[in-house]
């Protein structure tokens, strides 16, 4: 549909649970007040954002994502050293090695359904990845609407979650590798990382979400471990059914944001020997609630 006063801006949903194509706008311009409060409107009602056919140098994206907050610095820097590196808000997600190094990071393997860096204390807003070179097939990256999730809960579920916390382990990466510096975890509830609801309330819209982070040792407080797994188990063959997702078949010069408040996301693996490369930055996040009165009694 055309959005009034933004300057013939098309927003066209895809069919699925979440996720809509953004037409008309070129993202290597400024963005005036209406057409952003357009898309930004937009953000919130899909949940993921697509803009097609984009021409952007690093400084143009992060502009744009700028428009929604501050954002992170990247975990990890697009050089070896950070101190040289002209844009520490730019994340390179990529399998190409040049001199045998890695110029980026998550390689070509498969990623878990996850949200991002949910084992901190507080987590981004949400996420934007630029395509830059797209192997032939493989590498499609899947999203999954929380707020579908939470919704269809079947009611024993949604009352034992209801006030309950969980630990998001820090230990592991979305491929499943140990990080750097951290140690085997044997037992769940020894898990390093934060502690957040399970529902978590959107503070814009003010929906909830199933908040879940990822799943290889997750803990939810206060229960015997064996009723934590079972409870955690219950909840992933929910959230990961196929009619809350959505993939993204990547082109160069796809923009996708996502909002990392109500989704999760996945990718699949591809073949090694071809080429990805993707620049992605982050907009610097809150601190997760739940708002106990969303929910009716």
């Amino acid at each position: 549909m055309d959005v009034p006063g933004s300057k013939h801006i098309t927003v066209i949903p895809n069919g699925a649970a979440l996720a809509a194509d953004i037409v008309g706008v070129d993202l290597s311009q400024p963005l005036d007040a209406a057409t952003f409060k357009a898309v930004e409107a937009a953000w919130h009602q899909h949940l993921v954002l697509r803009f097609r056919d984009q021409k952007l140098d690093d400084p143009a994206l992060l502009a744009f994502a700028r428009r929604f907050g501050e954002l992170d610095q990247a975990p990890i820097h697009a050089v070896g050293d950070a101190n040289e590196d002209p844009y520490p808000e730019i994340t390179v997600m990529s399998n190409i090695t040049v001199n045998g190094v890695s110029i980026g990071n998550l390689g070509h393997y498969e990623a878990e359904w996850h949200t991002d860096m949910s084992y901190n204390e507080r987590c981004p807003i949400g996420s934007l990845l630029y395509s830059l070179e797209v192997p032939p097939a493989g590498g499609d990256t899947g999203f999954s609407n929380m707020y579908a999730a939470f919704e269809t809960l079947p009611a024993e579920l949604k009352r034992a979650i209801i006030g309950k916390s969980c630990k998001h382990d820090s230990s592991r990466n979305s491929a499943g590798e140990l990080r750097k510096g951290y140690k085997e975890v044997t037992d769940p509830r020894e898990a390093p990382g934060a502690l957040h609801p399970i529902i978590r309330t959107h503070p814009v819209t003010r929906r909830n979400a199933l908040f879940l982070g990822r799943r290889r040792n997750a803990y939810i407080v206060g229960l015997p471990l064996d009723e934590s797994e079972d409870l955690l188990n219950r909840l992933w063959a929910h959230a990961s059914k196929p009619e809350f997702a959505w993939y993204q078949k990547w082109k160069v010069g796809d923009l996708v944001m996502w909002d990392n408040r109500c989704t999760m996301h996945r990718r699949d693996a591809f073949d090694p020997s071809s080429r990805r490369l993707m620049h992605r930055t982050q907009i610097k996040g809150d601190r997760p609630f739940f708002d106990a009165a969303s929910v009716a009694a």
